[in-house]
């Protein structure tokens, strides 16, 4: 994990933009791996970086990289491509996998066995966004690293 470097005109001091990016097979064990890789990102952040990463931003991020990994897992062929970022006070999850057709949130049904993904994700992510993009989809989520009084009533969509 290195930190990206951009040249900009403000003379403050920003904090650095920490940044993942793996390719995933899109076999059975990717989705392990993916929140193996989520895990040990926020990890090192924590550690080498000194940002603060709650416990709740933990499980969180490692939920919701499950959810979007097993969604490009069952509905595209193909690899998936994970991108992590820190940016801000908000780890970014973005998940990009072959297929065009973007995801669509189903009614909120306790009966309905399976498929409630993309609702957990929209649920607990500060904010979410799925874009076509040239080949395929990308999905974003952003989960706040410290725990606010706002987390515990939800997430909230991104504009």
């Amino acid at each position: 994990m290195q930190p990206d470097s951009s040249e900009d005109d403000d003379p403050a001091p920003q904090a650095p933009a920490l940044r993942s990016t793996v390719a995933l097979d899109g076999d059975g064990s990717c989705i392990a791996e993916a929140r193996r890789l989520a895990a040990t990102f926020l990890a090192r952040a924590q550690v080498e970086y000194g940002l603060p990463v709650s416990a709740r931003a933990m499980d969180l991020t490692q939920l919701v990289v499950s959810e979007l990994v097993t969604n490009a897992r069952k509905y595209a062929p193909g690899p998936v491509l994970m991108d992590l970022r820190i940016v801000d006070s908000l780890v970014e999850v973005e998940v990009w996998d072959s297929d065009p057709v973007l995801p669509v949130a189903r009614a909120a049904d306790a009966q309905r066995v399976g498929q409630h993904g993309l609702e957990i994700v929209r649920a607990v992510a500060r904010g979410f966004e799925a874009q076509r993009e040239s080949v395929g989809k990308r999905i974003t989520a952003r989960i706040p690293l410290a725990d606010t009084p706002d987390d515990a009533a939800g997430g909230t969509q991104m504009p």
